[in-house]
């Protein structure tokens, strides 16, 4: 009676390690970002035109796009953030798109790609840390872009750390490549998203609501 159920962890496990996984994983996430930037784009366009206007997701004073689109953080390098999604992203959903169909990029590529997809991740929860604590407010589709990053961000590492992409010494790259082997990295992106969500939770309560 236990054997079809012993089966079904190797089974998974399998799966969640296979490139229609993980690069299926990716292109969804970055195509969830490119269209949250796409949305936010076009209400930074609308702003522009009207400070005043009123964006869909004005839910209430402390989920509001037009509060934080209208500081000056959502246009920290002199034009709304929201066009660098739309710069980036494609570029993630092409990796993940030739990934799916076999394809390998050169080691320096994917390298590089690392770098700078990182430097957005740390970019997002900055622009998240600025809107908690600082705007005082919420944009929901600036959440979608950074929980998206996250993910994207977490499988490109996958994909580099399992394809010895990141130039780390021997000893690092072994226990990296245990590491996301035993899915120590699944069960971390799980706990950051938990807390990132509790931190939120803790932070506005019920006015996320009212």
């Amino acid at each position: 009676m236990t054997r079809p159920a012993a089966g079904v962890l190797p089974r998974l496990h399998a799966l969640r390690h296979s490139d229609g996984w993980i690069f299926g994983t990716m292109l969804l996430s970055a195509c969830l970002s490119l269209t949250a930037s796409f949305v936010l784009s076009v209400d930074a366009l609308a702003l522009a035109a009207d400070p005043a206007a009123d964006l869909s997701c004005n839910l209430n004073s402390v989920v509001s796009c037009g509060t934080v689109g209208s500081s000056w953080q959502a246009h920290l390098f002199g034009f709304p953030n929201a066009f660098l999604g739309l710069m980036c992203e494609p570029v993630v959903i092409t990796i993940a798109t030739a990934g799916l169909g076999g394809t390998r990029f050169p080691r320096w590529f994917m390298f590089a790609a690392q770098v700078v997809y990182t430097l957005g991740l740390v970019f997002a929860y900055w622009l998240l840390s600025q809107s908690m604590y600082v705007i005082g407010a919420l944009c929901p589709w600036c959440l979608l872009v950074t929980v998206s990053t996250t993910l994207v961000w977490s499988t490109l590492t996958h994909v580099n750390i399992r394809d010895g992409n990141l130039f780390l010494p021997r000893r690092a790259q072994a226990a990296l490549r245990a590491a996301i082997a035993a899915d120590l990295d699944a069960l971390a992106v799980t706990i950051w998203l938990l807390a990132l969500a509790l931190l939120i939770v803790l932070r506005y309560g019920a006015a996320l609501f009212g």
